[in-house]
C-alpha cells in the first residue's frame, strides 16, 4: 500500500460532495463564458452569411444642412428651458405631510377566536 499524504479514506463524504459541486459550478461558468465570447459571434456571423445580411452595400452619402434662425437667441433658449422645467415639475402634486391615524374598533368575532382551535384534546 502506498502511503499518500492525503489518503482517500480520511476524506469525509461531505468534502467529496463539496468538491464535486464546486467543480461542476465553476466548470459550467467557464464553459458559458467561452461560449458567449467565441460561440455567439461565430453563430451570428454564420446567420448573417446565410441570410445575406452580411453583404456590405454601398451607402449613399448625404450631407446634412443645419439651418439656423437668426431670431434664436440665448433668451429664447432660456425661455424654452424654463417652460420645460416648470412643466416637468408640475406633474407631482404638493401635498401636506400630515398623517391622521384612527384606531379601528376591534369587534369580537368567533372566526378569529383561538378557543375554537382545530386540535381537540381527547
Amino acid at each position: 500500500m502506498i502511503n499518500l499524504p492525503l489518503q482517500i479514506d480520511t476524506i469525509s463524504e461531505g468534502y467529496i460532495i463539496l468538491a464535486t459541486g464546486l467543480f461542476i459550478v465553476f466548470s459550467s461558468l467557464i464553459l458559458l463564458t467561452v461560449f458567449f465570447k467565441l460561440g455567439v459571434p461565430a453563430l451570428l456571423n454564420a446567420y448573417k452569411a446565410l441570410k445575406g445580411l452580411g453583404k456590405k452595400e454601398e451607402k449613399k452619402e448625404t450631407s446634412v444642412v443645419i439651418k439656423s434662425e437668426k431670431d434664436f437667441t440665448g433668451e429664447t433658449a432660456a425661455a424654452i428651458a424654463t417652460a420645460l422645467h416648470m412643466y416637468l415639475n408640475e406633474q407631482h402634486d404638493n401635498e401636506n405631510a400630515v398623517l391622521t391615524i384612527k384606531q379601528a374598533r376591534k369587534l369580537y368575532s368567533p372566526w378569529s377566536s383561538k378557543i375554537y382551535g382545530t386540535h381537540q384534546k381527547l
